[in-house]
């Protein structure tokens, strides 16, 4: 097994960012909510990732954006599901495991764990996990 070491600058971030959506895109759950709901332009998406881990593990002012807002509308065309959440903090989590150890290593867990509850609260907010929320009544402003 290589020696692993701690997320220390951005190359360490964009490797983790790499490989952690590798991950994803090739999940049976998580690929389909990324490339055939969201289209995500990996081009455009990865670099803004990297940003916004940067952001949370070293306090760079890199990160400009309101992912709340970017994933309570795609909430609105795919079911955001716990399971998609808990998917996500698994993936990211292992991911974390398999190239890194260290302080840093353990404050992107735990923040990636922050993040995804926080998301989820707020994006399925009010909405029963059995309903999809595509599928909700339209109520009246």
């Amino acid at each position: 097994m290589q020696q692993q070491f701690d997320i220390t600058d951005r190359r360490d971030v964009a490797c983790l960012v790499n490989v952690f959506y590798d991950r994803v895109r090739d999940d049976d759950l998580l690929g389909p909510i990324f490339d055939d709901v969201a289209h995500v332009d990996w081009a455009t998406h990865l670099p803004r990732m990297y940003d916004f881990c940067e952001s949370v593990l070293f306090g760079a002012a890199t990160f400009k954006g309101t992912p709340l807002v970017v994933h309570q509308a795609l909430a609105r065309h795919a079911p955001l599901t716990a399971e998609a959440f808990d998917r996500w903090v698994t993936l990211f989590v292992s991911t974390v495991e398999d190239l890194f150890t260290g302080t840093m290593a353990d404050h992107a867990k735990n923040s990636a764990m922050r993040i995804a509850a926080t998301m989820e609260q707020h994006v399925t907010i009010g909405v029963p996990p059995t309903v999809p929320h595509g599928l909700l009544p339209e109520t009246p402003p």
